[in-house]
């Protein structure tokens, strides 16, 4: 990417400094791709943000301030205040330095152009809360390739990985990459649950539960092999591993996660619309 172009995605504001806000600010400045000073976060409560304040970001409870001062702006509000947020902001974007990236669940980008009524470049994002230490998986659509999208890239690279697709498929991208997270989590939570059960102190079978699921992730990320090809490999005729994989299907482990991200896509493709909770 040209200097001019990384130059210009330095100066980011996130409007709406919450959990995943945060999350993103933290992830950015702990890459080392990104200065805390470079960063303005914005929350109607600035009593929140005084922590991060004296981490050296900027911080201010003026939304028009935060896009004034910068020039890649992060939309991180829950969904029922998104339109508030844009008629706030509308006649302060200005298509020739601006682009909104929306990590906000549910809202389409043609809704948000029909908002703003201008030609300021809109990205969707959803990442996932590992983003604050780096392990995010990020969603990436816009309405045509260019440097908007390059930009969102660049930036969520910095945080983990990427994956640009269709906006039709950013509430998938939802159901199972941002509300994924506490799947995964309660998975490891249970596999914890069984170690203490089998004979291990709690803090010893969260540590083994944990790191073997991050094992088993990293096999499949570095290997680049489907999940039964790594399976077969530690399943024996007879052996302990394939009876406790039986055991657990018989009682529904997958399709328990099945059915669990098809509801949450269900419910994450009403969020905005219908002004329901924010959380993913």
């Amino acid at each position: 990417m040209e200097t001019s172009k990384k130059n210009r995605f330095k100066a980011i504001c996130i409007l709406g400094a919450g959990n995943i806000g945060m999350a993103i600010a933290n992830g950015l400045v702990a890459s080392g791709k990104f200065l805390a000073k470079d960063l303005t976060l914005t929350r109607r409560r600035i009593q929140h943000l005084e922590e991060a304040g004296k981490k050296g970001f900027s911080i201010t409870d003026d939304n028009r301030k935060g896009v004034r001062d910068s020039s890649v702006l992060i939309l991180a509000v829950e969904p029922q205040q998104l339109n508030s947020l844009l008629d706030e902001i509308r006649s302060d974007l200005d298509p020739a330095r601006h682009i909104l990236i929306s990590v906000i669940t549910g809202a389409p980008i043609r809704q948000i152009r029909a908002r703003i009524g201008n030609d300021v470049p809109i990205v969707r994002a959803m990442p996932n809360t590992a983003i604050a230490n780096r392990e995010a998986m990020t969603c990436i659509s816009a309405e045509a390739p260019g440097d908007a999208t390059e930009i969102a890239e660049s930036i969520f690279e910095a945080v983990g990985q990427t994956l640009v697709i269709e906006e039709e498929q950013m509430t998938a991208a939802t159901a199972l990459g941002a509300c994924g997270i506490a799947f995964f989590l309660r998975a490891i939570r249970a596999a914890s649950q069984g170690g203490i059960e089998i004979g291990f102190q709690s803090h010893d079978a969260l540590l083994i539960a944990a790191q073997t699921a991050k094992g088993a992730a990293s096999l499949l990320l570095s290997r680049q092999n489907h999940p039964e090809f790594e399976i077969d490999r530690v399943t024996t005729p007879r052996g302990c591993t394939i009876s406790g994989l039986n055991q657990m299907e018989h009682e529904g482990f997958s399709s328990a996660m099945i059915k669990g991200i098809l509801t949450s896509a269900d419910i994450a493709s009403k969020l905005y619309n219908t002004g329901g909770d924010a959380g993913t």
